[in-house]
Order: C-alpha cells, then structure tokens, then sequence
C-alpha cells in the first residue's frame, strides 16, 4: 500500500503541474482589440498627391503586435468607396477561415458603408506575417506588417536584438491602382508598371521629391538589429540588401529556419524574412536598397531602386554622418535567377521535423500564363494582348474564376450548387514539354470555378511545374490556412524517377509562400488538418487577377476540434 501511494502521489504531483501549466498558458495569452477604418486619404509621392486607400488614414497601415498563443479581434469598418476585406497573410486561421478573408473565397467584401470584426488566435506561430487587402488591387497600399513575439517568458532562439524593425518592402503607382488594374482588364493587356518601389511607404533618395522622406534606420555601433523584412509589392520580386552589411537570416514566413548569413535576400510578394544584423562597420550612413528581380524574358518591368538610410548613432557619427552620403550597396542583376536560386535553396528547418511520408493525395499542377482568343462579338480594344488576344493564366490548364454572388466557403458551409465544382485536375489534361516550346494550341486554357476536395487529416504532396506557355517566369505561390514543407525545386520538367532523390525529408523549410523556379518546379508537402475553402495562388497581383488559382475544400473531421467554425453574426453578405 506504501509503495502504491509513493507512485500515486508523485504522478498525482505531475498532473497537478500540468494543470497549472496550462491555466498559465490561458492567463497569460491576451485578447488584442483593433478598428481599422478604411479611408481615402492624400498621399504625396513623386512630386503629385493621390487620394489613396488606407487604414485609419496610415500609409503603410498599423503595424500589430501580438504573442504567440493571442486572440485578434479587428473590427474594420469600410468608409472607402470601393469593396474591401482584409487577409492575414500566413496566420494558419484553424477552423476560423471566415476570418481569412480573401474576397469571394471565404468572405463576401465589406461593401462602402458597412463593416465586419476578424477574430482569431495565432496558434504555434512566432515571426513575421502580414496583412493585406485581398480585394482588387487595394493592396497597393493597404497593409501592414503582423508580427508575433514568443509567448510571455520564453524566449528567441538567437540572442535577443537591441531592437527590432519592420521594413516593408512596396511598390507605387503614380496613379490610382484601381485605375491601373480595370483599364488592364476592360482591354485585355498588361497593366502598366509601378513608378517606384518603397521601404516603409517612402520611395527614398533616387526619385524625385522623395529625399527628404527617405525612411532612416538607427543603430548604435556594436548592437545587434532584428530587421523583419516583408514584400508587400504587388507584382515583383525583389532583391534586398544593406550596403557593407552580412544578413543572417534567422526566420522566414512567421517559421524559424537555420540561420545562415547572406549579403542579399530575394523576397517574392507575400513572403517575410527575417535577418539580424550588427552595426560592426566603420560609424556612418549605409543605404537599405531594393530592386526587382525580374525573370520573365522580355517582359516589362519597374527597373528603379528604393532606398532607406541605416544610420550609427555614435558620438563620432551624430553630427557629421548626417551630412554624410550614404555608402552605397551592390545589387544583383535585375535577371540574376544564380543568385535568387542560391538564396532560396539554403533554407532549413532549424532541426529534424516530421514530413509527411505517406502520401495521400498526390497533385501535379502546371503553372503558367496563356492567351485567350478574343471572344466572338468583342472589339478590338478589348482585346489588346499579343496579336489581338487577351492575357490569361491558369493551373492545370483551368484559369480560375471567382464567384459574385457567394462565397466559395458561405457556397460550402450551406451546401448551396451551382458555385463551384469539385473537379480541379489532380494532372494536367494533356502532358506535354512544360518548360520547352509549347504548341501554341495548348495555350488557351479553360475557365471555371473548379476546388480539388481532402479529407481531414490527408497528406498532401503537390509537384508545381512552371511552363513556358508565353513567357517562363518565377512565381511566388501562396497557400492560405497552411504552412507547408518545400521539400525539393530545380529547373527544367520534374521527372518522377530521377527528382525524387533531391527530396529532403529531414528539415526542409516550413513557408507559406513558395517561389516557384523561372522554367522550374517545386515540391510542397503538408497535412490537410484545417477545414475550409483554402485558395492557392501566385502573389503577382496581375496573375491573380488572370486566373492563377485554385482552391481545396478540406473537408470536417469527425469531432467538433476538427470542423470548422460556425460562421460568425455580422458575416458580410454579397
């Protein structure tokens, strides 16, 4: 009896500590309360002001801070006169994608007038996220960096930076996007290019009428710096780097990664880095500088170069660095694909993680950009591609197409028919030399609003193979409500027999944005363990808006922990 209860009372302690555990977890996670009012606010840019669309009139928006394991409750309200919602870009939203927000995936917009309160809970996520319209192009200018501490009392796992700094990565139109996107549309071409790239809103010394804006970053000679660097452009990637300064990256997608230490990063839209760097250069001024990293052939591209000033705050440096000009850095070529390719490829996950190895469901989905004929009845100016066609792109042949008047997730969760189906190809229709010279009669694709269905709890691989239909290009594809393991990428079509040995199952990186090699592939793998209406896409704006996505349908599991949500009262309505 004794000896029964010298085993009893230490496992009764055990429990009893457990519990305390987790009321401590409970206590300390917080609820953070947000208004975000949508507004048209005067932005002066490049000598002209523009009546832009922001949040509580802030351009960029407000930055929020949370901790790992806190509620966001963000009410926002839509005094603009355009349809609106908001995307938190990366957080998972486990069983709560009514609060993703992508316009017509899981949400109806928030018409002018009308307002409607995100809430959810980081679960699990520590770093740097983003958020974002996901309306038209409002996101050239409606955004903001999310960025979420470790819990209360734990800790970095790198020495704690004397400080941290957001450095948001843009792109400016010296016009109104809106204007940009639906001339583009209406006449089937290209829109036009931004006029500037920005750090943290301003374009920097080498454009006109911005010097005197240029955004300053200071440091005290000898400290560490976090830089939490974000592109939220719309349509480029870029190539970022700090003149005589090592980055060493630490975190990428709100995930910890091994750190390595690179002179320059390569950031698609939607994805985040985040880098230290110590001030251990002579006491001065060194300019930030970002440029595109433009791997479409032919293709025209904003070619400028945004700056910000990383400046010592010394005794030696306080009154004359001012006076100073900046040292200045050296970029890549804005066609270097050795360096961006180098750069994605030293990513790992910081130990030994669990990939899924049996593998469920198993996709193969090309993606690229095509042409349409001009429609029978149309006239010219509406058709204003290459040789009187209008530029399209599409996954697995199918150029996706949002619906109007539901939600794909409101269409789902009431079961109502006739908004989307569920025959998204597993395979593309035809196989053909993906990265090679595609006949030009595979380059119409299909349109529709077509969902590829998984069960809770499969384990997914999908192989994603860039073409070479019209112009090869790097594509950052995003997956909403999900992080997911890349676990290979290279160039040319993958091959099934000889591809697979590159596949690291041992610690490759955790994103939620992947760049998908220019006339190359990359392999992802995750767990379908999060219900909803999930799209994925590439983060070009203009891509998105031809038609490269698609969606998955994760069906309910079994209990209510792993079904989603009920939607919530004030859910906006079409």
């Amino acid at each position: 009896m004794e000896a029964m209860k010298s085993i009893v009372n230490p496992l009764s302690s055990i429990c009893f500590v457990c519990i305390l555990l987790l009321f401590a977890n409970a206590a300390s996670a917080k609820t953070h309360y947000h208004d975000f009012v949508i507004q048209a606010t005067p932005v002066k840019r490049l000598c002209k002001t523009h009546n832009s669309i922001t949040v509580n009139g802030q351009f960029p928006g407000p930055t929020l801070e949370v901790n790992n394991g806190d509620t966001l409750v963000v009410n926002v309200v839509n005094r603009a006169r355009y349809n609106v919602t908001i995307h938190w870009h990366g957080v998972r939203q486990m069983r709560t994608a009514w609060a993703d927000g992508p316009e017509f995936i899981t949400q109806c917009p928030i018409r002018p007038g009308k307002s409607y309160t995100y809430r959810f809970t980081i679960q699990g996520q520590e770093g740097t996220l983003w958020w974002h319209a996901h309306s038209s192009w409002l996101r050239a200018t409606v955004y903001g960096a999310l960025i979420i501490h470790p819990k209360q009392g734990e800790n970095y796992p790198f020495p704690k930076p004397k400080r941290e700094t957001p450095v948001l990565l843009g792109e400016w139109w010296d016009a109104n996007p809106i204007d940009v996107v639906r001339r583009a549309t209406r006449t089937g071409a290209a829109p036009n290019v931004s006029d500037a790239y920005t750090i943290n809103g301003q374009p920097g010394d080498l454009y006109k009428c911005s010097k005197q804006d240029t955004t300053i970053v200071h440091m005290d000679s000898g400290e560490t710096n976090l830089l939490r660097v974000i592109n939220a452009g719309l349509n480029q990637q870029l190539f970022f780097t700090v003149a005589n300064h090592k980055l060493t990256v630490v975190g990428a997608d709100a995930n910890y990664v091994k750190p390595f230490t690179t002179s320059v990063l390569m950031l698609g839209p939607g994805q985040t880095t985040d880098v230290l760097i110590k001030a251990d250069q002579t006491p001065s001024r060194y300019y930030m500088a970002a440029r595109a990293y433009a791997s479409a052939q032919g293709a025209p591209f904003d070619n400028t170069t945004t700056t910000a000033i990383l400046e010592y705050k010394t005794a030696s440096c306080s009154s004359n660095c001012a006076k100073t000009k900046p040292v200045s850095p050296s970029l890549p070529a804005y066609n270097d694909t050795a360096t961006a390719t180098a750069f994605t490829r030293k990513f790992r996950s910081p130990r030994k993680v669990e990939v899924p190895t049996e593998i469920d469901e198993n996709l193969f989905i090309t993606v690229g950009l095509g042409l349409e004929n001009c429609p029978r009845g149309a006239r010219s100016r509406n058709c204003q591609g290459p040789n009187g066609t209008r530029f399209a792109a599409s996954m697995n042949n199918v150029s996706f197409v949002l619906p109007s008047n539901f939600s794909l997730l409101q269409a789902h969760h009431q079961g109502i028919p006739g908004v989307f189906s569920t025959d998204f190809p597993a395979v593309p229709p035809v196989k053909f030399n993906y990265t090679g010279n595609v006949s030009r009669s595979l380059w119409q694709p299909i349109r529709g609003t077509k969902l590829y269905k998984l069960k809770y709890g499969a384990t997914v691989q999908v192989v994603l193979q860039g073409t070479g239909i019209f112009t090869a290009e790097n594509h950052p594809i995003h997956l909403h409500g999900y992080d997911f393991y890349i676990i290979a990428e290279g160039f040319g079509n993958f091959n099934p027999k000889t591809d697979t040995s590159k596949f690291n199952l041992v610690n490759p990186p955790l994103r939620n944005t992947a760049s998908l090699p220019v006339n190359g592939w990359t392999v992802i793998r995750f767990v379908a363990d999060n219900p909803g209406v999930w799209i994925m896409h590439c983060h070009l704006d203009v891509h998105i808006t031809w038609g490269l996505a698609m969606a998955f349908l994760v069906e309910n599991g079994v209990s209510e922990l792993e079904s989603l949500e009920s939607p919530p009262v004030d859910f906006p309505v079409c």
